[in-house]
Protein backbone atom coordinates (compact mmCIF):
# COMPACT_ATOMS: atom_id res chain seq x y z
CA UNK A 1 0.00 0.00 0.00
CA UNK A 2 1.40 3.65 -0.54
CA UNK A 3 2.02 5.14 1.74
CA UNK A 4 0.78 8.71 2.52
CA UNK A 5 2.88 11.66 1.94
CA UNK A 6 3.11 13.80 4.86
CA UNK A 7 3.98 17.28 4.52
CA UNK A 8 5.90 18.72 7.64
CA UNK A 9 6.36 22.29 6.29
CA UNK A 10 5.87 24.52 9.72
CA UNK A 11 4.28 21.74 11.28
CA UNK A 12 5.59 19.18 14.32
CA UNK A 13 4.50 15.20 13.06
CA UNK A 14 4.83 13.12 16.01
CA UNK A 15 5.49 9.74 15.29
CA UNK A 16 4.36 7.07 17.60
CA UNK A 17 2.83 3.44 18.42
CA UNK A 18 -1.15 3.45 18.13
CA UNK A 19 -3.56 4.94 21.13
CA UNK A 20 -4.44 1.49 23.41
CA UNK A 21 -7.35 0.21 23.95
CA UNK A 22 -8.03 1.25 28.19
CA UNK A 23 -8.04 4.64 27.45
CA UNK A 24 -4.28 6.02 28.35
CA UNK A 25 -2.81 7.83 25.42
CA UNK A 26 -0.07 5.80 25.15
CA UNK A 27 1.85 2.27 26.63
CA UNK A 28 5.16 3.89 26.27
CA UNK A 29 6.58 5.69 28.32
CA UNK A 30 8.78 8.08 26.13
CA UNK A 31 5.83 8.90 23.42
CA UNK A 32 3.75 9.85 26.76
CA UNK A 33 6.59 12.10 27.63
CA UNK A 34 7.28 13.38 23.90
CA UNK A 35 3.18 13.85 23.56
CA UNK A 36 2.51 16.08 27.12
CA UNK A 37 5.89 17.90 26.78
CA UNK A 38 4.46 19.63 23.50
CA UNK A 39 1.22 20.15 25.33
CA UNK A 40 3.48 21.78 27.95
CA UNK A 41 4.84 23.72 25.58
CA UNK A 42 2.11 24.48 24.00
CA UNK A 43 3.02 23.53 20.35
CA UNK A 44 0.81 22.08 18.00
CA UNK A 45 1.34 19.29 16.27
CA UNK A 46 -0.11 16.48 14.40
CA UNK A 47 -0.08 12.91 15.49
CA UNK A 48 0.96 9.71 13.20
CA UNK A 49 0.16 6.23 14.11
CA UNK A 50 2.32 4.58 11.56
CA UNK A 51 4.27 2.40 14.15
CA UNK A 52 7.02 3.07 11.80
CA UNK A 53 10.43 3.53 13.37
CA UNK A 54 13.12 6.13 12.86
CA UNK A 55 15.85 5.29 11.18
CA UNK A 56 17.68 4.65 14.49
CA UNK A 57 15.32 2.24 15.13
CA UNK A 58 13.65 4.72 18.03
CA UNK A 59 10.15 5.44 18.55
CA UNK A 60 8.48 8.08 19.11
CA UNK A 61 10.00 10.54 16.18
CA UNK A 62 9.01 13.67 14.85
CA UNK A 63 9.18 15.45 11.19
CA UNK A 64 9.30 19.29 10.88
CA UNK A 65 10.12 21.00 7.74
CA UNK A 66 11.45 17.88 6.22
CA UNK A 67 13.58 17.08 9.09
CA UNK A 68 13.44 13.64 11.02
CA UNK A 69 14.71 13.82 14.76
CA UNK A 70 14.21 10.59 16.77
CA UNK A 71 15.42 10.70 20.63
CA UNK A 72 13.36 12.38 22.89
CA UNK A 73 16.29 14.25 24.25
CA UNK A 74 17.57 15.21 20.64
CA UNK A 75 13.49 16.40 19.49
CA UNK A 76 13.30 18.69 23.05
CA UNK A 77 16.66 20.20 22.13
CA UNK A 78 16.01 21.01 18.63
CA UNK A 79 12.32 21.71 19.00
CA UNK A 80 13.92 24.81 21.83
CA UNK A 81 16.43 25.82 18.80
CA UNK A 82 13.96 25.87 15.79
CA UNK A 83 11.43 27.19 17.67
CA UNK A 84 12.30 29.05 20.73
CA UNK A 85 10.78 27.27 23.16
CA UNK A 86 12.36 26.23 26.89
CA UNK A 87 10.39 24.96 29.66
CA UNK A 88 13.47 25.34 31.69
CA UNK A 89 14.24 28.94 31.40
CA UNK A 90 13.05 29.37 35.32
CA UNK A 91 15.94 26.61 36.51
CA UNK A 92 19.26 28.38 37.62
CA UNK A 93 22.22 25.78 36.87
CA UNK A 94 22.15 23.79 40.29
CA UNK A 95 18.51 23.01 39.33
CA UNK A 96 19.07 22.11 35.31
CA UNK A 97 22.00 19.75 36.67
CA UNK A 98 19.57 18.06 39.37
CA UNK A 99 16.85 17.63 36.92
CA UNK A 100 18.86 16.08 34.06
CA UNK A 101 19.94 13.86 36.96
CA UNK A 102 16.82 12.68 37.86
CA UNK A 103 15.84 12.33 34.41
CA UNK A 104 18.71 9.47 33.61
CA UNK A 105 17.53 8.13 36.97
CA UNK A 106 14.07 7.30 35.16
CA UNK A 107 14.62 6.92 31.69
CA UNK A 108 17.98 4.81 32.35
CA UNK A 109 17.19 3.09 35.44
CA UNK A 110 13.31 2.95 36.99
CA UNK A 111 12.18 2.58 32.88
CA UNK A 112 13.56 -0.76 32.85
CA UNK A 113 11.84 -2.12 35.78
CA UNK A 114 8.75 -0.52 35.50
CA UNK A 115 8.88 -2.27 31.89
CA UNK A 116 9.91 -5.41 33.07
CA UNK A 117 6.46 -5.06 35.10
CA UNK A 118 4.97 -4.28 31.93
CA UNK A 119 5.86 -6.63 28.93
CA UNK A 120 6.86 -9.74 31.53
CA UNK A 121 5.06 -9.87 34.50
CA UNK A 122 2.13 -8.44 33.86
CA UNK A 123 2.14 -9.34 29.54
CA UNK A 124 -1.71 -10.82 29.71
CA UNK A 125 -2.81 -7.85 31.12
CA UNK A 126 -0.76 -5.40 28.92
CA UNK A 127 -1.83 -7.89 25.45
CA UNK A 128 -5.56 -6.81 26.34
CA UNK A 129 -4.65 -3.39 26.18
CA UNK A 130 -3.03 -3.00 22.72
CA UNK A 131 -4.91 -1.71 19.77
CA UNK A 132 -4.53 -4.15 17.00
CA UNK A 133 -8.23 -4.77 14.71
CA UNK A 134 -8.57 -7.52 12.00
CA UNK A 135 -9.54 -10.86 12.00
CA UNK A 136 -6.54 -12.22 13.35
CA UNK A 137 -6.13 -9.26 15.57
CA UNK A 138 -5.96 -11.47 18.80
CA UNK A 139 -2.87 -14.03 17.38
CA UNK A 140 -0.96 -10.90 15.97
CA UNK A 141 -1.23 -9.27 20.03
CA UNK A 142 -0.52 -12.46 21.20
CA UNK A 143 2.74 -12.69 18.76
CA UNK A 144 3.31 -9.08 19.33
CA UNK A 145 3.46 -9.30 23.08
CA UNK A 146 5.19 -11.92 23.20
CA UNK A 147 7.91 -11.11 20.73
CA UNK A 148 8.25 -7.84 22.86
CA UNK A 149 8.73 -9.76 26.36
CA UNK A 150 11.80 -11.59 24.69
CA UNK A 151 13.12 -8.47 23.25
CA UNK A 152 12.49 -6.93 27.16
CA UNK A 153 13.88 -9.73 28.52
CA UNK A 154 17.24 -9.49 26.19
CA UNK A 155 17.69 -6.12 26.40
CA UNK A 156 17.30 -5.71 30.07
CA UNK A 157 20.04 -8.85 30.32
CA UNK A 158 22.60 -6.33 28.25
CA UNK A 159 21.51 -2.97 30.38
CA UNK A 160 23.08 -5.21 33.53
CA UNK A 161 19.91 -4.93 35.54
CA UNK A 162 17.35 -7.93 34.05
CA UNK A 163 20.68 -10.24 35.41
CA UNK A 164 18.82 -9.85 38.92
CA UNK A 165 16.10 -11.79 40.65
CA UNK A 166 12.57 -10.50 40.09
CA UNK A 167 12.85 -9.64 44.29
CA UNK A 168 15.81 -7.38 43.43
CA UNK A 169 14.58 -5.71 40.75
CA UNK A 170 11.36 -4.61 42.35
CA UNK A 171 13.61 -3.54 45.07
CA UNK A 172 15.74 -1.54 42.86
CA UNK A 173 12.25 0.03 40.90
CA UNK A 174 10.90 1.09 44.94
CA UNK A 175 13.93 2.66 45.88
CA UNK A 176 13.82 4.89 42.63
CA UNK A 177 10.08 5.84 43.35
CA UNK A 178 10.52 6.38 47.09
CA UNK A 179 13.65 9.11 45.68
CA UNK A 180 11.01 11.04 42.94
CA UNK A 181 8.31 10.69 46.31
CA UNK A 182 10.96 12.25 48.29
CA UNK A 183 11.88 14.97 45.48
CA UNK A 184 8.70 15.56 45.05
CA UNK A 185 7.38 16.00 48.89
CA UNK A 186 4.99 18.70 48.51
CA UNK A 187 5.27 20.89 45.58
CA UNK A 188 3.44 21.39 42.71
CA UNK A 189 6.31 20.01 40.39
CA UNK A 190 9.49 18.07 40.51
CA UNK A 191 11.31 21.38 40.58
CA UNK A 192 8.91 23.99 42.66
CA UNK A 193 5.72 25.39 41.21
CA UNK A 194 6.11 25.63 37.44
CA UNK A 195 6.23 22.85 35.31
CA UNK A 196 9.39 21.86 33.20
CA UNK A 197 10.68 19.44 31.03
CA UNK A 198 11.47 16.96 33.56
CA UNK A 199 7.69 16.77 34.75
CA UNK A 200 7.19 15.91 30.86
CA UNK A 201 9.71 12.73 31.98
CA UNK A 202 8.62 11.76 35.28
CA UNK A 203 4.45 11.73 34.23
CA UNK A 204 5.65 9.62 31.28
CA UNK A 205 7.12 6.76 33.41
CA UNK A 206 4.86 7.31 36.37
CA UNK A 207 1.52 7.15 34.39
CA UNK A 208 2.39 3.42 33.48
CA UNK A 209 2.37 2.54 37.19
CA UNK A 210 -0.64 4.87 37.96
CA UNK A 211 -2.99 3.28 35.12
CA UNK A 212 -1.49 0.10 32.81
CA UNK A 213 -0.46 -1.96 35.87
CA UNK A 214 -3.41 -2.71 37.59
CA UNK A 215 -3.01 -4.62 41.06
CA UNK A 216 1.04 -4.72 40.52
CA UNK A 217 3.17 -3.88 43.15
CA UNK A 218 4.38 -0.64 41.47
CA UNK A 219 0.58 0.37 41.06
CA UNK A 220 -0.37 -0.60 44.50
CA UNK A 221 2.82 2.01 45.76
CA UNK A 222 2.15 5.06 43.91
CA UNK A 223 -1.73 4.70 45.02
CA UNK A 224 -0.61 4.09 48.43
CA UNK A 225 2.32 4.99 50.27
CA UNK A 226 3.44 7.28 47.89
CA UNK A 227 0.28 9.09 47.28
CA UNK A 228 1.76 12.27 46.59
CA UNK A 229 3.49 10.89 43.42
CA UNK A 230 -0.27 9.75 42.20
CA UNK A 231 -1.41 12.96 43.37
CA UNK A 232 1.37 14.74 40.62
CA UNK A 233 0.46 12.56 37.97
CA UNK A 234 -3.51 13.81 38.34
CA UNK A 235 -2.73 17.05 38.47
CA UNK A 236 -0.55 16.95 35.22
CA UNK A 237 -3.39 14.55 33.10
CA UNK A 238 -6.03 17.28 34.60
CA UNK A 239 -4.10 20.03 33.17
CA UNK A 240 -2.72 18.97 29.87
CA UNK A 241 -5.13 16.08 29.40
CA UNK A 242 -8.80 17.28 29.40
CA UNK A 243 -9.91 14.57 27.29
CA UNK A 244 -8.42 11.69 28.82
CA UNK A 245 -10.44 9.99 31.04
CA UNK A 246 -10.37 6.24 32.86
CA UNK A 247 -13.28 4.32 34.22
CA UNK A 248 -11.20 3.94 37.47
CA UNK A 249 -10.72 7.56 38.24
CA UNK A 250 -10.39 7.43 42.18
CA UNK A 251 -11.86 10.34 44.11
CA UNK A 252 -9.46 10.09 46.35
CA UNK A 253 -7.29 12.42 44.22
CA UNK A 254 -10.18 15.32 43.95
CA UNK A 255 -10.23 18.78 45.51
CA UNK A 256 -12.49 19.90 47.12
CA UNK A 257 -12.91 22.32 44.55
CA UNK A 258 -14.08 20.23 41.97
CA UNK A 259 -17.04 20.15 40.67
CA UNK A 260 -19.80 17.57 39.32
CA UNK A 261 -18.96 19.42 35.68
CA UNK A 262 -15.31 18.66 35.81
CA UNK A 263 -16.03 14.80 35.75
CA UNK A 264 -17.61 14.88 32.22
CA UNK A 265 -14.97 14.38 29.50
CA UNK A 266 -14.60 14.21 25.67
CA UNK A 267 -13.32 11.05 24.78
CA UNK A 268 -9.67 10.67 23.98
CA UNK A 269 -9.16 11.41 20.30
CA UNK A 270 -6.72 10.48 17.74
CA UNK A 271 -6.14 14.13 16.74
CA UNK A 272 -5.27 15.76 13.47
CA UNK A 273 -3.76 18.78 14.64
CA UNK A 274 -3.67 19.30 18.89
CA UNK A 275 -2.73 23.16 20.45
CA UNK A 276 -3.79 23.73 24.18
CA UNK A 277 -4.29 27.15 23.77
CA UNK A 278 -7.71 26.53 21.74
CA UNK A 279 -9.87 24.06 23.47
CA UNK A 280 -13.94 24.16 22.71
CA UNK A 281 -16.33 22.60 24.62
CA UNK A 282 -19.29 20.30 22.95
CA UNK A 283 -21.23 23.31 21.57
CA UNK A 284 -17.46 24.66 20.17
CA UNK A 285 -17.58 27.52 22.26
CA UNK A 286 -14.10 28.48 22.98
CA UNK A 287 -13.12 27.97 26.46
CA UNK A 288 -9.99 29.88 27.92
CA UNK A 289 -7.18 28.24 29.88
CA UNK A 290 -4.53 29.71 32.12
CA UNK A 291 -2.02 28.12 34.93
CA UNK A 292 -3.94 27.40 37.29
CA UNK A 293 -7.29 26.42 36.24
CA UNK A 294 -8.47 23.02 34.01
CA UNK A 295 -10.66 22.79 30.65
CA UNK A 296 -13.85 23.42 33.03
CA UNK A 297 -12.68 26.55 34.24
CA UNK A 298 -12.16 25.20 37.61
CA UNK A 299 -9.25 25.98 39.56
CA UNK A 300 -6.64 22.80 39.51
CA UNK A 301 -6.02 21.27 43.02
CA UNK A 302 -2.51 22.15 44.55
CA UNK A 303 -1.74 19.13 46.94
CA UNK A 304 -0.21 21.12 49.74
CA UNK A 305 1.53 23.72 47.84
CA UNK A 306 0.08 27.19 49.78
CA UNK A 307 -0.31 28.89 46.10
CA UNK A 308 -1.35 31.96 47.13
CA UNK A 309 2.43 32.78 48.71
CA UNK A 310 3.45 31.98 45.42
CA UNK A 311 0.80 33.96 43.11
CA UNK A 312 2.13 37.21 45.63
CA UNK A 313 5.59 36.33 45.02
CA UNK A 314 5.02 36.36 40.99
CA UNK A 315 3.27 39.99 41.73
CA UNK A 316 6.19 41.12 43.16
CA UNK A 317 8.57 40.10 40.47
Amino acid sequence: RKEEELDSKDAIILHQFSRPTNGVPSLSPFCLKMETYLRMADLPYQNYFDGKLSPQGKMPWIEYNHTQVSGTEFIIDFLEEKLGVNLNKHLGPHERAVSRAVTKMVEEHLYWTLTYCQWVENLHETQKMVSLFGPFSDLLKWILCHLTKGIVKREMFGHGIGRFSEEEMYTLMEKDMRTLASLLGDKKYIMGPKISTVDATVFGHLAQAMWTLPGTRPERLIKGELINLAMYCERIRRKFWPEWHHDDDNTLYESEESSEASKTYSPLQDFSFYSRTETFDEEGNSISQTPDTDYTGHSLFDSDVDMDEYRDYEQRK
